[in-house]
């Protein structure tokens, strides 16, 4: 039987150039699978560039500018990881409030790798448990949170995962906790 436990779930994938191509593309294919809609909303219009590690690969086509996307159209968030794109993203105000207005919502999201940079840069950090690639475990400790090595975590509203290794294990967890928000009413209206 096919999970279609996200039907009618509007999820925004927040990504700037040079993310992780398997952290955007796979969730994406996870999300749609289980019925969700996905739109990939982006400070850069048309296109933004994936990356494999530190190689070149595809283009992703931009749905929706950051600065026309408002969290009370979405449902649920998730950010791919990537330094470069996380680094970038991390200093936009409008990604930061963003994230912001959907956790405020109580609305799941569900991060990878570097893409917690723009949870600490947003002040959402402090009290929180997650994961995420090795190398900013200092920043989301000196940011107040708990980080654990873990393929997995989950704290609340959020999901962390560490690295395109824990694929499997990030995707089946993001589509749980979203399936759970999801048919919880937590939902905030939809625009017409």
């Amino acid at each position: 039987m096919v999970d279609r436990s996200l039907d009618g779930m509007r999820v925004a994938i927040l990504a700037a150039q040079d993310f992780e191509e398997a952290e955007l593309i796979e969730p994406k294919r996870a999300l749609e699978a289980a019925g969700a809609t996905t739109a990939v909303v982006s400070p850069h219009s048309k296109k933004i560039q994936a990356m494999r590690h530190d190689v070149k690969t595809i283009t992703v086509d931009v749905d929706m500018l950051l600065s026309e996307a408002s969290a009370d159209d979405f449902d649920a968030v998730m950010l791919p990881g990537g330094a470069l794109n996380a680094d970038a993203l991390r200093v936009v105000p409008a990604a930061q409030e963003f994230v912001r207005q959907v956790d405020r919502a109580g609305k799941p999201i569900a991060v990878i790798c570097h893409g917690p940079w723009l949870l600490v840069s947003a002040g959402l950090a402090r009290g929180r448990h997650l994961t995420s690639y090795h190398t900013i475990q200092d920043d989301i400790r000196n940011a107040g949170a708990q980080w654990d090595d873990a393929e997995v975590v989950r704290d609340r509203n959020w999901v962390s995962s560490r690295q395109p290794s824990d694929l499997p294990a990030f995707n089946h967890a993001m589509v749980s906790l979203f399936s759970e928000h999801h048919g919880s009413g937590q939902n905030i209206r939809h625009a017409a």
